[in-house]
C-alpha cells in the first residue's frame, strides 16, 4: 500500500477498490488530472467525482448540510455520490463550483485516502469500455509507456456504480428544495426519493441548517 500511496502523491494514477467498481484515482492537481484524462481518454468537459475518507474530509472541499449527513447515514457507505457546492471554485474537471463527492465504504480505500487525502473516484476504465473488477488488471489496461498506473491487490465487488445525486444546494432556485438522481446505481431512484420525501415531511420545508 505504501507504494500505491507514494505513486499517487507523486502525481500519478492509481486504481483502488470501492464497494462498487474500482476507482481511478489521482490527487486533485492540474498535472495529475492531465494524466488521468489522457490515459482514460475522457472528454475534458466531463467532470470527475472525488473520493473522500469521511464527512470531515469532505468538508474541506464542499459545503455539507445536515440533510446530506443524514442520507449518508441511511444508505450503505459508499453507495452514493452527491454533487454539492464547493467551498472554493475547483478545476472545471472536478466540477468547478458543483463537486461530486463520494464517502468511500471499502476499508482499503479508507486506508489509502487517509494517507493521500481526497482522490478522484472515476471508474477505472478507458471511456466507453466495460470496467474490470480486478484492480491490478485494470491498472495494466490503463498503463502506457509514458504513464504507469498501479493497482491495489484486490477486487471490487460489482459492476454497478454508485448512485449519483444532485443536491438542492447546487440548484439555481432554493425556494422549493429538491434533489435529482442523475445516475441510478446501487441505490434506486425510488429509494432515494422516498427517503427525501420522508425527510421533508419530518423537517418541514427547511433548506438545511
Amino acid at each position: 500500500m505504501k507504494l500505491l500511496v507514494n505513486h499517487a502523491l507523486s502525481g500519478n494514477c492509481i486504481i483502488y477498490p470501492t464497494t462498487t467498481q474500482p476507482a481511478l484515482g489521482c490527487i486533485l492537481e492540474s498535472t495529475a488530472l492531465d494524466i488521468l484524462y489522457k490515459i482514460k481518454n475522457r472528454k475534458k468537459d466531463l467532470p470527475l467525482s472525488i473520493g473522500v475518507l469521511d464527512i470531515e474530509q469532505a468538508k474541506e472541499i464542499v459545503e455539507v448540510p445536515d440533510d446530506v449527513i443524514e442520507i449518508l447515514k441511511y444508505f450503505p457507505e459508499g453507495s452514493l455520490t452527491i454533487i454539492l457546492k464547493a467551498k472554493e471554485t475547483l478545476d472545471l474537471r472536478l466540477g468547478g463550483d458543483s463537486v461530486a463527492i463520494r464517502v468511500v465504504g471499502h476499508k482499503d480505500a479508507k486506508k489509502i485516502l487517509k494517507q493521500t487525502g481526497p482522490l478522484t473516484a472515476t471508474s477505472a476504465n478507458i471511456s466507453g469500455i466495460k470496467p474490470i473488477l480486478n484492480c491490478k488488471k485494470a491498472a495494466d489496461k490503463l498503463s502506457t509507456e509514458k504513464y504507469k498506473v498501479i493497482g491495489h491487490n484486490s477486487y471490487s465487488l460489482q459492476q454497478t456504480p454508485s448512485t449519483l445525486i444532485s443536491w438542492w444546494t447546487v440548484c439555481e432556485s432554493l425556494k422549493s428544495p429538491s434533489i435529482e438522481v442523475l445516475r441510478e446505481g446501487i441505490v434506486s431512484s425510488r429509494e432515494v426519493q422516498e427517503w427525501w420525501k420522508k425527510w421533508i415531511l419530518s423537517n418541514g420545508e427547511m433548506l438545511g441548517t
